[in-house]
């Protein structure tokens, strides 16, 4: 953290995490308390967002991840930033404007920045760090996005002020989005030139989106411990997909709480990563290993599964939405923050090593190209969790027994991580 070649990409990645969920958290939840007023609707809404988010993902890893791996990992950052300063005009234009088409547009142009900027952040670790902090420094990443997820959801969540007659507004958000995203520009300047292995230097693109993810993500497959991580991964964040897109309108109509307990919900969930991250590095001291994460997979759905009886039997005990405090004076209130951190804090455990085993057992030339292939993976998964929540909701289930399909994926993802533990430890 005290040097050039960690500190101004931690920086970097610390300003973009805060600035896209500082957006997407006030859009969200201007959108759901303040535009619509349809249980269904929010609840579509809610996760639409979330796959528009994940979707450039999908599309654009490949080129990403060829991208990064011809072209200097630093030049590509400070472009990527340029590209955010642009996009979040725009999008505070849409938070001031309350225009929901305009706020989905840049959603999605922020998940194609993120999507390019994606692979390099693991892809720079091994080649800035040396072989033995390659393992701290993932965890100091992860937990730095998480902790910076955090405090982007709290200023989202402040940033929705609501006037006397009952109208929200987000005239704060929309000059902050800006000014984060100048900060991200200047951090970025101070990352050391990151060029190409030589054999990649300025290789040739392949340009068509579908062929090109078809080819990365077979190639990287092929190899059996490189694919048992990017399934487990990939499982991880496609319930973390499912939780994530809930939050508010679980908030909202299962527990009628109102928009800053919906805050409080993503902060606990973000505060659970990052310490996940951070202690899962202290108990395997910086050694590279999935030794813990069948047990992190199988306590995360125990979580969860607490998580769904309580919500299931909270009762609110009044009218109208509770404020922070009814909430956490509720009797399940306080278990359910707990639930939350629980869940979050073993998916940590389990998800870091998982991300460190990727960029330290391929060639440094193909490191950005894995991590891509892993994004695409990740990605599809997310986008089909997303969908078949939408359909799900549609056809009348409840969102609290939707924390019932991801109680059902960490039994699949303890499996998968007990399966990599057998190959790679």
């Amino acid at each position: 953290m005290r040097t050039r070649r960690f500190a101004p990409l931690f920086a970097t990645q610390f300003a973009g995490a805060f600035n896209d969920n500082l957006y997407r958290t006030a859009m969200v939840l201007l959108v759901i308390y303040g535009i619509y007023g349809d249980a269904t609707r929010e609840a579509t809404f809610s996760a639409l967002a979330g796959g528009l988010f994940i979707l450039p993902f999908f599309l654009f890893s490949a080129f990403a991840g060829q991208f990064a791996d011809s072209h200097d990992k630093a030049m590509i950052v400070r472009r990527v930033k340029n590209a955010e300063i642009l996009i979040m005009a725009l999008g505070a234009a849409g938070l001031l404007l309350q225009n929901v088409t305009l706020l989905l547009a840049m959603l999605f142009a922020t998940g194609l920045q993120s999507t390019i900027f994606g692979p390099i952040k693991y892809a720079v670790l091994p080649q800035h760090l040396e072989k033995g902090e390659v393992l701290g420094g993932t965890g100091l990443v992860e937990a730095g996005t998480y902790l910076a997820i955090l405090l982007g959801t709290i200023a989202g969540g402040l940033v929705i002020v609501a006037e006397p007659d009952g109208s929200l507004h987000a005239f704060w958000g929309a000059g902050l989005v800006v000014f984060i995203a100048l900060l991200g520009r200047l951090a970025a300047g101070a990352i050391p030139p990151a060029p190409p292995e030589k054999d990649m230097a300025d290789a040739p693109m392949d340009w068509n989106v579908l062929r090109s993810s078809i080819a990365l993500v077979r190639t990287s497959m092929h190899r059996p411990r490189v694919r048992l991580a990017i399934i487990s991964i990939s499982f991880f964040w496609a319930m973390g997909a499912v939780l994530a897109a809930q939050f508010p309108p679980l908030v909202k109509n299962a527990l009628q709480a109102d928009q800053q307990v919906a805050t409080i919900f993503l902060g606990a969930f973000s505060v659970g990563v990052a310490t996940g991250s951070v202690l899962v590095n202290r108990l395997l001291r910086g050694k590279v290993s999935a030794r813990y994460s069948p047990l992190s997979a199988l306590l995360m759905g125990l979580f969860v599964l607490d998580l769904y009886r309580r919500v299931r039997a909270f009762d609110p005990g009044q009218e109208g939405l509770l404020s922070i405090s009814q909430f956490l004076s509720h009797p399940h209130g306080g278990l359910v923050i707990l639930d939350l951190f629980g869940v979050a804090a073993m998916g940590g455990m389990f998800v870091v090593p998982l991300y460190a085993y990727l960029t330290t057992h391929v060639g440094k030339n193909e490191t950005a190209r894995t991590i891509a292939a892993n994004n695409i993976v990740n990605s599809g998964l997310m986008v089909l969790a997303t969908l078949i929540l939408t359909l799900s909701v549609q056809l009348g289930v409840t969102v609290a027994d939707s924390l019932l399909i991801v109680a059902v994926a960490t039994v699949v993802s303890a499996w998968f991580g007990w399966r990599l533990h057998r190959v790679a430890d």
